[in-house]
């Protein structure tokens, strides 16, 4: 028995520790999930009316004033900045950039329109009742989209940054990370404002992103694959796919009719459609 002792007592005090099995957590205790971030919601959509496209801009900007269409385009040779006529989907005026460089995206604040250029360092200002250029900043980082909060100008880079800068001297006033569920989310391109949440294209992705700014946070994601599709226009199908480049890119908000027109680099198609989240 003698020999026996040692080992009865150190079975005891095995099981009671509970030694080599997991803990059993309390009644509504934490269990360690509180943090985990949610994949973004699905934000669904109805298409309200197709409109024709001109397929030779480059769509880069998007946005709607007073029922008038302003649209940014790119390429080398071709980047414009233009009023576009709903019903032909052509420009009824433009105002052509340096051949040399690449339009990107565009914006209205202050009774001014400020349009991006890629890898130029260069960002035009035009009066907006004119479109007569009046001034040029100069931009450290590449160029991609650009909206306003009604304050300052929202600038995306091809990163996962939004950076606000100043109207008056397109200073960075502060900078936001982009993240989802799985960390940052990269190639944030083409913006919109809308009801206090920034709406981004996705470069090479067929999403539409709805980010909080205070956060930073995607909090949905509009998929909008097969759209051209349902335009009911003939197009080529191999001209859009996501390795061309000839991408869903541009949105623009009526905020008169509580809708979106979306449309894409080279589409043959312009849609206005309707958030049914």
């Amino acid at each position: 028995m003698q020999k026996l002792f040692p080992a009865i007592i150190l079975f005891f005090f095995l099981t009671s520790c509970g030694c080599g099995g997991p803990e059993t957590p309390p009644p509504g205790g934490d269990t360690g999930t509180d943090n985990v971030v949610q994949q973004p919601p699905a934000i669904n959509y109805s298409i309200i009316k197709v409109y024709p496209h001109d397929t030779s801009s480059y769509t880069q900007g998007l946005f709607l004033n007073n029922n008038i269409l302003y649209e940014g385009t790119g390429q080398p040779g071709h980047s414009k900045l233009a009023i576009i006529d709903l019903a032909t989907g052509k420009p009824k005026q433009e105002v052509k950039i340096n051949p040399a460089e690449f339009g990107e995206g565009i914006a209205m604040l202050n009774g001014k329109i400020f349009q991006l250029t890629w890898q130029n360092n260069v960002v035009h200002v035009y009066d907006a009742a004119t479109l007569k250029k009046i001034n040029d900043f100069s931009w450290p980082y590449e160029g991609w989209g650009l909206t306003t909060d009604g304050k300052n100008l929202i600038v995306s880079t091809g990163s996962s940054n939004l950076y606000y800068v100043s109207p008056d001297s397109f200073k960075i006033v502060k900078q936001v990370a982009v993240t989802d569920n799985y960390g940052p989310v990269a190639m944030i391109n083409e913006l919109e404002f809308i009801n206090g949440f920034v709406y981004a294209n996705q470069y090479e992705t067929n999403y539409i992103l709805k980010i909080d700014p205070a956060t930073g946070n995607v909090t949905g994601r509009l998929d909008c694959t097969d759209i051209l599709t349902r335009s009911g226009m003939s197009y080529d199908p191999a001209m859009y796919e996501l390795q061309t480049g000839n991408v869903l890119n541009g949105i623009a908000y009526n905020p008169s009719a509580n809708s979106l027109y979306i449309t894409g680099k080279l589409w043959p198609a312009l849609f206005e459609i309707k958030l049914t989240q």
